[in-house]
């Protein structure tokens, strides 16, 4: 599922496109902007010599060096700690956290301080920071690393929040996140590190704070990101063999979020079902459900309805299945909204 482009991307390489999976698009995407810019510093739990638990730092410390590719102690609050002092020095830290539920212990760095430095000092201190959380289930992981805690900081004015969904989007979004002089929390959807898709690196990427509509529709529209993309493009597919035509959006940004198109989308259709694995309860789907009921609300045909992870802590292995969205429970969300 390739991100549409538009022109060469200035210095780009002549390289043909190449398959490749949305964990190895990130490694391209890192070493790419630690290539153009020497203060582009990765760091985190084994990031270096192991090359990180999913091996998206493979090779970077070999390659660029122990002081720009640094492996921490077991300490998120210091790991943000750090790359807050070392951006107010000049530097464009990233950050790893190596799951998505040990963010917590980091967490007040990142809203008490790195949130709100740059606002603080009157615009005077920059903050270019990324914190890179793989996050969402499906790996049959233990308790602790499968989390969906993007609505956490979606909520927190100072910080920008992203999330990749495929291999074209991970290798450009990773370089626009670390160019970006605000601080971005980057997701990264853990059960699709594995996805495949043609990535052409000499083309110009879409901006990084925007929404894109992945399959147009006139029935209904699904809107989404991170690892539910991939099941709403599946149930769009399955339910176009009953001749029910899905229109499917990754929203891609969750702060600042990029309604217009879910606007004009829902505007011509009708209906909205939201899909996300977090839990519905004061989340990303509820502001997305608010703000389409008052833009749209004489469009809708059907209440807006979502299909999130349910509002418990996440499950033992055995039962995330019965946790996530499916495609059964998308599809019988669409049956729900077409039938009202």
């Amino acid at each position: 599922m390739a991100a549409p482009t538009m022109n060469n991307a200035p210095g780009a390489t002549d390289r043909p496109p190449r398959t490749t999976t949305l964990g190895k698009a990130l490694n391209m995407g890192l070493r790419a902007a630690m290539e153009r810019d020497p203060k582009v510093i990765v760091m985190g739990e084994d990031v270096g010599k192991l090359g990180g638990v999913f091996r998206i730092t493979d090779g970077l410390q070999k390659d660029f060096g122990e002081q720009r590719v640094l492996d921490t102690p077991l300490s998120e609050s210091g790991i943000i700690g750090a790359a807050i002092g070392l951006a107010i020095r000049g530097f464009r830290p990233v950050a790893e956290i190596q799951f998505d539920g040990f963010i917590f212990p980091g967490f007040d760095q990142i809203v008490s301080q790195l949130a709100k430095l740059h606002y603080r000092s009157q615009g005077r201190v920059k903050v270019p920071i990324v914190v890179r959380v793989p996050f969402g289930g499906g790996i049959g992981a233990v308790e602790h690393h499968s989390e969906s805690p993007e609505s956490y900081f979606a909520h927190t004015a100072g910080l920008r929040v992203v999330s990749c969904s495929n291999p074209v989007d991970a290798y450009w979004m990773i370089q626009q996140a670390i160019d970006c002089d605000d601080p971005v929390l980057f997701f990264e959807p853990k059960a699709r590190y594995y996805e495949k898709a043609e990535l052409d690196t000499s083309l110009t990427p879409e901006p990084l704070f925007a929404s894109r509509v992945l399959r147009r529709g006139s029935t209904a529209t699904l809107a989404t990101y991170g690892p539910s993309v991939k099941t709403c493009m599946a149930a769009a597919t399955a339910a176009a063999e009953d001749g029910i035509d899905l229109e499917v959006i990754d929203l891609r940004t969750l702060s600042p979020l990029d309604l217009g198109p879910v606007f004009d989308s829902v505007r011509r259709t009708g209906r909205l079902v939201m899909v996300t694995e977090a839990p519905s309860e004061s989340s990303i789907s509820s502001e997305v459900i608010a703000q389409v009921q008052k833009e749209c609300f004489y469009s809708l045909e059907a209440p807006v309805l979502r299909v999130t992870g349910f509002d418990t802590p996440y499950p033992p292995s055995k039962l995330e299945e019965e946790f996530l969205p499916d495609l059964d429970r998308v599809l019988h969300a669409v049956d729900q909204s077409l039938s009202w």
